[in-house]
């Protein structure tokens, strides 16, 4: 483990959704990521209905290792950064306790300036401080 500041890793862990372009985009993804790392996103309201109503119990959505997860931020990026017009912002609250950072996260028109959204992400960190595991909570 070492010291890293767990702001500095929620605004890196940030930033990565926003890069606009894809071989930037990777490097950042390639920086705070273990290689197997896995992304775990508990999905809105609706999606989690729809499953329990399909038999599913579980609706937990999951991306494992580096390419997988930079799948799923440039898809994010399309929707919501480059279709939408919405930007993502740390809520400047991380902390650590031994390996995971916690943290706030906000979603942001970049029209308006109108915070429309959010969520909470708890990291767990490898002993290089490289993200094996990431819990994303929107809407929390």
């Amino acid at each position: 483990m070492t010291d890293t500041d767990p702001q500095d890793l929620a605004d890196r862990y940030i930033a990565q959704w926003v890069v606009p372009e894809a071989t930037a985009r990777r490097a950042a993804i390639e920086q705070l990521w273990a290689e197997e790392g896995t992304h775990f996103l508990q999905p809105p309201v609706e999606i989690r209905e729809i499953a329990t109503g399909l038999g599913f119990d579980r609706s937990t959505l999951q991306a494992r290792g580096i390419d997988a997860f930079e799948t799923r931020v440039a898809r994010s990026h399309e929707q919501f950064v480059k279709e939408a017009g919405l930007t993502f912002r740390s809520g400047n609250d991380a902390v650590r306790l031994h390996d995971m950072v916690k943290f706030s996260w906000q979603t942001v028109s970049t029209g308006t300036g109108e915070v429309v959204g959010g969520g909470l992400e708890i990291l767990m960190l490898d002993e290089h401080d490289r993200i094996k595991a990431d819990y994303m909570f929107p809407g929390a």
